[in-house]
């Protein structure tokens, strides 16, 4: 028996390689459930045994996943945190302009 399965990498995953990631998962997910309703005794313990390993790669990679997008979103607020300490006027004024952008938008829908 012979299954293409390959491990997610979570730090080369993009937007959009996150979503093929998640169809590869599923489809390897489909044949894996497709070849164990056939299979007995050992053939289908070798098929349990690696939709488990599957498993639990795609858990970790979504672990992996999501420790980036907070580091990234830690250092974001970091850099946007010197930066109004360092520009206050400019920050004052930008959030001015978007509040009465904002505030403009909600007065033309009524």
């Amino acid at each position: 028996m012979q299954t293409n399965i390959k491990k997610i990498d979570a730090s080369s995953a993009k937007p959009n390689g996150i979503s093929s990631e998640f169809k590869h998962f599923l489809s390897d997910i489909e044949d894996l459930v497709a070849q164990a309703t056939s299979l007995t005794g050992e053939d289908l313990s070798k098929v349990k045994r690696t939709l488990s390993t599957r498993i639990d790669a795609a858990k970790h990679s979504l672990e992996d996943l999501s420790g980036n997008v907070a580091q990234k979103a830690k250092a974001s607020a970091t850099a946007t945190n010197e930066y109004v300490h360092q520009q206050p006027w400019v920050a004052i004024g930008a959030g001015a302009a978007i509040g009465l952008l904002v505030g403009y938008l909600v007065s033309r829908r009524d």
